[in-house]
């Protein structure tokens, strides 16, 4: 099995620094993390002089850069971060490593199959190119059509970082401001794990997440 680990609450820009260490140092490990601020964190896909990370400072939001792909993600106090660190040569990596949503995100629907909720990896909506969740990139962790999740990649010479979250709380009013999009349609499109009916506090769920993860990377490598 993957070794995996929990480090508890963490500030946003301490979880990504930390990835960036792991990615660096390239040791396979599966990592979670329960968020304990208000944070945008952008992708390599996004300039940091950004309108919209400009608002998002004003309104109070800690602005971290990722290393890894896509746009703009708003982070919320409880929401779950999963990091994957993997050699290139492991078999979960594969020259498909953008598109293995799937086979790399595995454990997080067998997370939230044990909570009740019918999850799966799907294509984004396409609304907002500046919003990750809700551009047209990639894939997120959808409960029909509501957006709780989604992840990134960074591959280096060595390693793979595949990491990503799924939302506690959404704040669907500020989405809606900073992003310009109809708060109407952010709320038919995102939710967090609480409107789902999952109990609190979200520490006690970080230890299980990362042991399905853990699991998932040592199971028979599916499809995608």
């Amino acid at each position: 099995m993957v070794p995996f680990r929990v480090d508890g609450e963490l500030s946003c820009v301490d979880h990504i620094a930390s990835d960036d260490r792991l990615l660096r140092e390239g040791h396979p490990l599966v990592r979670v993390v329960v968020l304990s601020d208000r944070a945008a964190s952008f992708g390599v896909g996004m300039p940091s002089e950004s309108p919209r990370l400009e608002r998002a400072r004003d309104r109070g939001f800690a602005v971290v850069r990722r290393s890894t792909g896509g746009t703009t993600v708003f982070h919320e106090p409880g929401d779950l971060a999963w990091s994957i660190v993997l050699p290139r040569s492991h078999a979960r990596v594969g020259v498909d490593f953008t598109r293995a949503y799937g086979r790399l995100g595995a454990g997080i629907l067998r997370f939230l199959e044990e909570l009740g909720i019918a999850a799966g990896w799907v294509d984004p909506p396409g609304i907002s190119e500046d919003y990750c969740l809700l551009s047209s990139r990639g894939q997120v962790v959808a409960v029909g059509p509501k957006v709780v999740g989604g992840a990134a990649q960074h591959l280096t010479a060595s390693a793979l970082l595949h990491h990503g979250v799924l939302a506690w709380t959404v704040e669907t009013d500020e989405i809606g401001r900073v992003f310009e999009i109809p708060v109407e349609v952010v709320r038919s499109r995102l939710s967090g794990l609480s409107d789902f009916g999952v109990e609190g506090p979200p520490e006690r769920l970080a230890t299980s997440l990362a042991r399905r993860i853990s699991e998932s990377l040592e199971s028979p490598r599916p499809e995608g």
